[in-house]
């Protein structure tokens, strides 16, 4: 038995490189907290990494909305409509469709993907009864984007697989309206484009007026969070001086984008970057977020299985295949009942690895832990920086995002991570969003609309 436990004891030595020290947590926190910093200040925001974008959302759901809204949500694979009914405090009708985007439309150009989601609009309001009247519209736009107003903004790049010619440097919500208008058939008024985060905050401070934190960890990852106006050197146009506060979208997956993470990445992180489709950006969203997680373990599994430690040094072609181990396998192993292998043994069946014994079952769950749980020690020192940074006594992080949704553990994981880093006097929570993006862009144009009329 000696050598298969020295196998274990190997491959848990060569994991600590991906289990972040507390110490490196406080590095990682002093340098965002100086990177987010540097986004919010007019002088060095042009290098910035963490763009601290300004939303122009400056007043947070009341509970007295009311009306019919629709909120389109574009931030992935697939986009969704919906048609929101506000009644009153808490009580709301929802229905809602969600449409593919096939992949030649992501990869095409931006008249179709704009051709396509007002298509689908149309058909969507045709078929809830609502195509005759003129409805207010929240645009969920979960890219990075350059707001000049609540109804303004110019995407900065694209994400998350997407690389549509002809949008960057252009006004989304511009795109959309001609869309709609080319054909000329539904009456829609955009009040809002705001970003997935901005939706989750909106969306869970509809229910908890103490929400100032909203979180994504999913696709991607990103926060945006409540900061004071006068700290805001990059907001344009008229100040109300009634409202002191204004949401910041941090964009903070392109946190590192500069070499500030280095000093914690690995081969495999630097192995994801070079062949993704945005080498050198987005660094800590590599890090992070569920499009990387699965392939983060793929990398750690390979390379063990190749230097014999693991499956007795026999992998298999669909192991060895960039991308074909995926992030839902990591929260299905780490489901597993300490020492029971059962969802285990499925996800290695399912890529031809029927060989594997229970140590290799342990150690491949190990190595999940390790990639996951430092997925989550990253998001918790950011949100730990932000929550001492705004400073207040309690704060509600609304949460949203499959990672955070399905991981059994993340939620845990988070909880303790962040109250270790916390000011003692701060307290804080972790709610997540119901269906966050959606209701949350409803709720924008909603409080908008209360704020124009």
């Amino acid at each position: 038995m000696g050598v298969i436990k020295d196998n274990t004891g190997k491959i848990r030595e060569q994991c600590q490189e991906l289990i972040l020290s507390d110490k490196q947590i406080e590095e990682i926190m002093r340098r965002l907290l100086k990177e987010i910093n540097k986004g919010l200040n007019k002088a060095t925001h042009p290098e910035a990494d963490i763009k601290c974008f300004i939303t122009y959302v400056q007043d947070l759901p009341n509970g007295k909305e009311k009306g019919k809204f629709l909120a389109l949500d574009l931030g992935g694979t697939n986009f969704r409509v919906l048609l929101i009914h506000l009644k009153d405090e808490n009580d709301f009708e929802m229905v809602s469709k969600i449409y593919a985007i096939p992949q030649s439309i992501m990869l095409g150009s931006g008249t179709q993907l704009f051709d396509h989601i007002a298509e689908c609009l149309a058909n969507f309001m045709k078929e809830h009864s609502v195509y005759e009247e003129k409805l207010p519209l929240g645009f969920t736009f979960s890219f990075p984007l350059t707001q000049l107003g609540l109804t303004k903004g110019i995407l900065a790049r694209w994400t998350k697989g997407f690389n549509c010619s002809g949008v960057v440097g252009e006004d989304v919500v511009q795109l959309l309206k001609d869309a709609i208008a080319r054909r000329g058939d539904v009456q829609i008024e955009i009040c809002a484009i705001l970003n997935d985060t901005t939706g989750t905050l909106m969306s869970c401070a509809w229910k908890n007026h103490n929400c100032r934190i909203g979180l994504i960890v999913g696709t991607g990852s990103n926060a945006c969070y409540v900061e004071r106006v006068d700290n805001c050197e990059m907001f344009d146009g008229p100040k109300d001086p009634n409202k002191k506060h204004v949401l910041i979208n941090t964009e903070w997956g392109a946190f590192g984008d500069n070499g500030m993470l280095d000093f914690v990445r690995t081969e495999y992180d630097r192995e994801i970057d070079h062949f993704s489709i945005n080498p050198g950006r987005q660094i800590q969203e590599k890090m992070i977020s569920g499009m990387y997680m699965g392939e983060l373990a793929r990398l750690a599994i390979v390379k063990f299985t190749r230097a014999g430690l693991l499956f007795g040094g026999v992998g298999s072609d669909i192991l060895f295949k960039r991308g074909q181990f995926f992030t839902k396998y990591v929260s299905e192993i780490e489901s597993d009942k300490p020492g029971t292998y059962m969802y285990c043994r499925d996800v290695l069946d399912e890529l031809g690895l029927e060989h594997a014994t229970d140590e290799d079952c342990a150690n491949v769950r190990y190595i999940c832990e390790c990639v996951s749980s430092r997925a989550a020690h990253l998001v918790s020192a950011g949100i730990a920086a932000l929550i001492n940074k705004m400073d207040e006594k309690s704060v509600t992080v609304g949460v949203d995002g499959s990672v955070y949704r399905f991981h059994p553990k993340f939620h845990d994981l988070m909880k303790a991570k962040i109250r270790q880093f916390v000011k003692p006097d701060i307290s804080f929570d972790l709610m997540l969003s119901e269906d966050g993006s959606g209701r949350g862009a409803a709720l924008v144009a909603a409080v908008a609309c209360r704020e124009a009329h």
